[in-house]
């Protein structure tokens, strides 16, 4: 299948595929007009890929287990493409725990802005109540 072809079935922009391709990610050939082939598979491939971006994984990373994703989605079967899996997890649970912690410091001083608001109110109305 040509590139537009390509890019229909998985919704991923043609400009996307061959950044892809320039990657490592996703091969093709080329026809003696210098048009991109993809394999039949290859929207299954971009499937895989577009997967494994979200879940934060890099380009680099996915090009190591591509070779390892075999036998439909989420099945990756080789030990290194475990251990960086298990190693993105860590990391997701790294940033959640961060995002936590951030969360919990934005309350303490959303808590102390509005405790502030509301002594600054009551003044105010003592002022005005005394005036």
């Amino acid at each position: 299948m040509r590139i537009g072809e390509l890019s229909r079935r998985t919704g991923v922009s043609p400009r996307l595929l061959r950044y892809y391709e320039e990657q490592g990610l996703l091969r093709s050939e080329r026809d003696t007009n210098g048009y991109r082939r993809y394999h039949p598979d290859a929207a299954e491939r971009v499937g895989r890929i577009r997967e494994l971006l979200d879940a934060g994984m890099t380009t680099e990373t996915i090009r190591t287990l591509l070779p390892c994703a075999q036998g439909g989605p989420g099945l990756l079967t080789c030990t290194h493409s475990v251990r960086a899996v298990d190693d993105q997890l860590a990391r997701v649970e790294e940033q959640m725990a961060e995002l936590r912690r951030r969360k919990e410091a934005l309350l303490g001083v959303t808590e102390a802005m509005h405790t502030r608001r509301r002594e600054d109110e009551a003044l105010a109305l003592q002022a005005l109540r005394s005036s």
